[in-house]
């Protein structure tokens, strides 16, 4: 058996997850990425424990992450929106300001597919970030419903058990 395949028996069955959408113009009846997030994530079992809105604002989003990482009760931010090139697209830096430690591979790879499944060359625009805030993972990922599905089908769902049994590693 790989290690791989024994990292994911080991990891837990259940993990708490608070849904952000960044963006100044969404609204809970119009947000249909932060919906998608939260039915996938019911879908294969995690518990969303708590869904919000937050303006693209720098300050407001890094306030959010720090509140997120204090609460015990969650254990991954998954964030959608803000995450291109636009003068006002602050997600990046407010997420990665805060990283403990950065998983570069997950905006590597979600780049990649985003090349060769979807998008082409307009995937460089793409500034998808994950990593850990203390003992809290963190996957930012790009507003639009078309890169949600993409990231969490093939990226997030199949790894954030494992990824969680990482940091709970001691």
């Amino acid at each position: 058996m790989r290690s791989v395949d024994e990292h994911r028996m080991e990891a837990p069955d259940e993990v708490s997850c608070l849904v952000i959408t960044v963006s100044d113009t969404r609204t809970e009846e119009t947000d249909t990425s932060g919906r998608l997030i939260q039915e996938l994530l019911q879908l294969n079992g995690y518990h969303v424990t708590r869904y919000t809105i937050v303006k693209d604002d720098y300050d407001g989003i890094r306030q959010l992450l720090r509140e997120a990482a204090s609460d015990r009760t969650i254990e991954a931010v998954l964030l959608s929106g803000g995450t291109g090139i636009a003068p006002r697209d602050t997600t990046y830096e407010a997420v990665r300001s805060l990283l403990n430690k950065e998983m570069p591979g997950f905006g590597e790879i979600f780049r990649y597919l985003s090349f060769t499944e979807d998008i082409g060359s307009a995937a460089i625009l793409s500034r998808a970030i994950a990593g850990t805030i203390g003992d809290m993972a963190i996957f930012s990922m790009p507003g639009s419903q078309g890169a949600v599905k993409l990231a969490m089908e093939r990226i997030i769902l199949p790894e954030l058990r494992h990824v969680m049994r990482e940091i709970y590693k001691k």
